[in-house]
């Protein structure tokens, strides 16, 4: 009997969900090729190690710079597609600060405040560090944020703010010229060259069974921002009024309006918030990476839509769930296809993982 309900159930799984069972034939055959390597040789435990924790840290910048995104959905109603290019020009002026107080009296002010455009500076020169410049980095940290929200409120008082009555579509199309406007305003100023930014941060190793995973200080410093971060983030929508407001609009906004709450106050609120997390994020990126190029926020944009489409549309904590699925799935992909796919495996495994939850992770719940 027990046998006989087990087969009924499994049956009806299978005819009423077959991409949940598709989802999870896929998972063992590629579980299974895993330990395989393992088992073979081929894999070692040090290899899955060094790719989780990369995959971490580019799923905390993803999920870091998506809830912004998250939140302008949510409670504005459009996706925007100048985020990515927030994303660059809060990493240009973060490390216009952090290139201006490491090289100060070392090399051109000039040169300095173009992130060294033209090869006239260069970051391992400075030995810019966490350890080495710690202040630079740090006031880079405070200046990307603050001018990625000072972009953000102009941006939104001088375009937005006039047509936000406007469908979401017009919306959209208008933050897709922004965003060009945006990347070749800073590819004028800052040059196109992609550019070397920091000296090689020590790094400790860690021993995995059969070879050493090492994190270095950069690791460690995006995972306490980051972190830090989003828990302020979660705090400030459960345990302030401006976060209760924030989610009221979310879910209804007319009714938010009729309840007295301050509307136009709650939007200038989300672009403060979205946009210093923005501009935080793209500093870390480039922190994290050592390089910085006038279009990384754009590349990185359509990682950070799939995280915020995966997690469901509008929730902040699915956003950062669904950076970190995002990220790891780039950074593991490689242990079964090139590493010229892995972009695209983490769109696969979006689009796998939409057909059996459609609504998203989270179920697409607005702001919290």
């Amino acid at each position: 009997m027990g046998i006989a309900e087990t087969y009924t159930r499994g049956r009806r799984f299978a005819i009423e969900r077959p991409f949940a069972l598709v989802l999870a034939v896929i998972a063992v055959a590629l579980l299974g090729d895993l330990l395989l390597g393992i088992v073979t040789g081929q894999t070692q435990f040090a290899d899955i190690g060094t790719l989780v924790w990369d995959g971490l840290m580019r799923g905390l910048v993803i999920g870091l710079a998506g809830i912004g995104l998250s939140m302008t959905y949510s409670i504005l109603n459009f996706a925007n597609f100048s985020h990515g290019d927030y994303i660059t020009a809060g990493a240009f002026s973060g490390w216009a600060t952090t290139y201006l107080i490491a090289g100060l009296g070392r090399a051109d002010v000039g040169a300095l405040l173009l992130v060294g455009a033209g090869g006239s500076v260069y970051g391992g020169t400075l030995d810019i560090g966490m350890l080495s410049t710690p202040l630079a980095v740090v006031a880079g940290i405070i200046v990307a944020g603050g001018s990625t929200i000072a972009l953000s409120l102009a941006v939104d008082r001088t375009v937005f703010r006039p047509i936000r009555s406007e469908d979401g579509v017009t919306l959209l199309i208008t933050s897709i010229g922004i965003a060009f406007a945006l990347r070749y305003v800073m590819q004028f100023v800052f040059g196109s060259a992609v550019r070397g930014t920091t000296a090689q941060p020590p790094s400790l190793g860690l021993y995995l069974i059969d070879g050493t995973v090492f994190i270095n200080a950069h690791d460690i410093t995006l995972l306490i921002v980051a972190s830090g971060l989003m828990l302020g983030v979660h705090l400030l929508l459960q345990r302030t009024k401006l976060g209760k407001a924030m989610r009221a609009m979310a879910d209804n906004q007319d009714l938010a309006l009729i309840t007295g709450i301050p509307t136009e106050r709650v939007v200038r609120a989300t672009w403060v918030i979205g946009g210093g997390l923005t501009g935080v994020a793209g500093y870390m990126f480039i922190l994290w990476k050592g390089t910085l190029g006038f279009n990384d926020g754009w590349l990185l944009l359509l990682l950070i839509f799939a995280a915020v489409i995966l997690g469901g549309i509008g929730s902040i904590y699915g956003a950062i769930t669904g950076g970190l699925v995002i990220g790891l799935t780039a950074s593991m992909s490689v242990l079964w296809i090139p590493s010229a796919f892995a972009r695209a495996a983490a769109f696969v495994v979006m689009i796998v993982i939409l057909l059996v939850k459609p609504s998203g992770l989270f179920s697409g719940r607005a702001t919290a």
